[in-house]
């Protein structure tokens, strides 16, 4: 027998209909993707909470998810073999985890500064690095671990401007709180990619995320026409950031993946630079090259070796 391609350790039996695993090189892109999404969906978030036509964190939320199930139910439509639910419990536990997530990352962005609160809700992929451990038996690599130190440390610099001045208070507690619903809903997703494929799990993110992010979504609503044009943006790129990280959990391992999430933070720096015009600091510069060096790093060497024999 021919030796079979380096795989996740301990990954969960795939079912006879589960989505066949993709090439790893693939997954590291659609990482790379799913990062600049997410920081442009944060960036436009941060455009949209501003000025006379702002909307409230929860509006933003209720928009994300609505504009999220929308897109999903057009690809269904096109492409119904999309939409193959196999584990609802997970599924269902996947969009309530990820509803409570987004609501405590606005209420804290609310309370504290973006960078204080980027930086503490940034600790959810070193959270799931620990929980694959027991959820999967996955164990990371040294050289994985330490790609995960630096680039962590490469986000701290960015978000930090070289400097790691935490209070304690509510706001601190709410992106602690988002963080950790992260690490979780992050272990279910890994768990679900055995059975159930990233488009099918992104509707469910929405479908269980809405009635959770809803109470915090009342109040009145902008009508500037352009303001929704910018929120159905930010919607789009949170619906390609999400099934691009989902889609790349079926072939990477917590580990690595976490590793390649931390451009997110860096992707979100320097959008916010380029599009909102906000400024960029000598330790952000340098924090955005050791990040990158971190995840180059863990993508040469954090690696298990092929598995040898039959």
């Amino acid at each position: 027998m021919t030796p079979e391609p380096a795989a996740v350790p301990a990954a969960p039996a795939r079912s006879a209909g589960a989505p066949r695993p993709q090439p790893r090189w693939l997954a590291r892109l659609e990482l790379l993707g799913a990062a600049l999404s997410f920081g442009l969906m944060a960036v436009l978030a941060r455009r949209l909470s501003r000025g006379g036509a702002a909307f409230s964190a929860g509006q933003l939320t209720v928009i994300r998810f609505v504009v999220g199930a929308a897109v999903s139910l057009v690809a269904f439509r096109v492409r119904p073999a999309l939409y193959r639910p196999h584990d609802l419990r997970l599924l269902w536990t996947r969009g309530v985890s990820g509803g409570i997530v987004v609501v405590l990352y606005f209420l804290a962005l609310a309370r504290i500064p973006a960078g204080e609160a980027g930086m503490l809700y940034n600790l959810f992929p070193v959270i799931a690095t620990a929980l694959s451990i027991r959820a999967f038996g996955e164990r990371p690599t040294v050289h994985l671990v330490l790609a995960l130190l630096v680039a962590t440390g490469g986000v701290v610099l960015v978000l930090g401007n070289g400097s790691l001045a935490l209070g304690v208070g509510l706001g601190e507690a709410l992106a602690v709180g988002a963080a950790v619903f992260a690490a979780f809903s992050s272990v279910v997703i890994r768990a679900m990619r055995a059975t159930d494929n990233a488009p099918t799990i992104f509707f469910y993110f929405c479908l269980g995320g809405l009635p959770v992010a809803l109470p915090f979504a009342l109040g009145a609503w902008p009508t500037d026409l352009t303001a929704w044009a910018l929120a159905a943006g930010m919607g789009l790129a949170a619906y390609a950031a999400q099934v691009l990280m989902t889609e790349a959990y079926g072939a990477l391992s917590i580990g690595e993946a976490a590793v390649w999430l931390q451009l997110t933070p860096l992707a979100q720096y320097g959008l916010a630079a380029l599009l909102l015009g906000e400024r960029v600091s000598a330790a952000g510069m340098a924090g955005m090259l050791v990040g990158v060096a971190g995840v180059a790093y863990g993508t040469v060497l954090g690696h298990r070796p092929r598995a040898r024999g039959a």
